[in-house]
């Protein structure tokens, strides 16, 4: 082989050379270009469930107030009550309206506070000339040195009025034997407790063999 042979086949190689690295640089720039001009992914995102939105809780309804008058609480008296006998006790009384009942088939009287029994007391009443009247009547006065215009200045301690024709709860001789002229007499330690308690337009209901017991209602009251 010719020196200008081999200097041509020489040429000729550089040639092809130059030509690869030439095709190589541009798949370069091509893939690159490709690469910054792509288009950036779609960004996925979750998202959170809704949220519950919380009912609004709505009160219940208040319990209208129970207009009766019913009993709660009866006074324990461990014995029979006798003539004269009388019991007080008001501490586990709340405060409130007090209501008083007169049976006069029991020949007993009570008084109520809220509800619950407060006193009781055995009566005398009137005899059959000048009976007790029943009913539901308001105490309309209030005199605790109280005397009888209509018997002598006779004393009536703690009088309370029941009627404006003289019938009253008031203090008394109570034993037996004994009788009123139609008012109501309990012992005087009893009645001035009584007149303590009680305000005027305070009801006192007189009955005759009606009883109570606990969760009844003083319908009259």
């Amino acid at each position: 082989m010719s020196s200008s042979a081999s200097a041509r086949r020489g040429s000729s190689s550089v040639t092809r050379m130059a030509a690869a690295a030439v095709l190589v640089a541009a798949l370069v720039a091509l893939v690159a270009a490709l690469i910054l001009h792509r288009p950036p992914a779609p960004v996925v995102r979750s998202v959170p469930p809704p949220i519950a939105r919380a009912q609004p809780v709505v009160a219940p309804a208040a319990a209208a107030p129970d207009p009766r008058f019913v009993v709660k609480h009866i006074l324990s008296v461990r014995t029979p009550m006798r003539i004269g006998d009388h019991y007080w006790d008001e501490s586990a009384a709340p405060a409130g309206r007090i209501v008083v009942t007169v049976d006069l088939a029991a020949r007993v009287l009570s008084v109520f506070r809220a509800g619950y029994e407060i006193g009781t007391a055995v009566i005398i009443f009137g005899a059959e000339k000048k009976p007790t009247p029943l009913g539901i009547f308001p105490i309309t006065q209030k005199d605790a040195t109280h005397k009888s215009t209509i018997y002598g200045g006779a004393p009536m301690p703690y009088m309370l009025r029941l009627t404006n024709d003289g019938i009253s709860i008031h203090g008394s001789d109570v034993a037996d034997g004994y009788v009123t002229h139609g008012c109501v007499g309990i012992p005087v330690a009893f009645a001035r407790k009584l007149f303590a308690a009680v305000k005027l337009g305070d009801k006192v209901i007189v009955t005759r063999g009606e009883t109570l017991k606990i969760g009844d209602a003083i319908t009259a009251a």
